[in-house]
């Protein structure tokens, strides 16, 4: 008897399903350490039942970090429109950065944690969304007189330096009475304590 065909909303629930499953393996185990067998396993199917909506693994992982992403530089760019001032703009981008990893660990490991050397050379659009976001704050900042300096490179300094609290966060190494959001209010004060960020 021929399979019956699946609608639309049944093969795009079903692949949420699976990625959602692969987003916590691939966190917890890496990219080697994760098969198709053990993901149906875990929902309950035949083993062949997520080459029906996937080719492979590799297909799947890149799923998976295409939907990480895009959540993460949806996250970044709700804050920054959401911002009651122009001077708001980059303290509520790095506050949703912190606030995105510590709601989406799995996600947040998947985008930068796993080994990347395997990937093309120039990242695609849906990686550099979230980093043009955090750029852009930078670049209205030393526009508006907040900062000063290379736009280029204090962006990177931002991100290298939320990154490094997350990072620490995540692997279990902020145990001394300090946490991550905490640490995030205190870099900015630090960083952008010389106006008046309600102008």
């Amino acid at each position: 008897m021929p399979r019956t065909a699946l609608s639309d909303s049944e093969v795009e629930a079903f692949r949420d399903t699976l990625c959602s499953a692969a987003t916590r393996r691939f966190a917890e185990q890496g990219y080697e350490g994760v098969t198709l067998r053990g993901l149906a396993r875990d929902l309950g199917c035949s083993p062949m039942t997520p080459y029906r909506y996937f080719e492979n693994k590799a297909e799947i992982f890149e799923a998976v970090r295409s939907a990480a992403f895009a959540r993460f530089a949806q996250a970044l760019q709700d804050a920054l429109y959401a911002s009651p001032s122009p001077a708001e703009s980059l303290p509520a981008l790095c506050r949703a950065y912190v606030s995105f990893a510590v709601a989406e660990p799995h996600a947040y490991r998947i985008m930068f944690e796993l080994d990347q050397s395997k990937r093309m050379p120039t990242p695609p659009e849906t990686d550099l969304r979230s980093w043009l976001l955090m750029r852009t704050a930078v670049e209205h900042a030393v526009s508006l007189g907040i900062l000063e300096g290379d736009p280029e490179v204090l962006a990177h300094l931002f991100w290298s330096s939320v990154h490094g609290l997350v990072a620490l966060h995540l692997s279990g190494m902020l145990v001394l009475g300090r946490t991550p959001e905490e640490l995030v209010e205190a870099f900015i004060e630090r960083e952008l304590s010389q106006v008046d960020t309600r102008a």
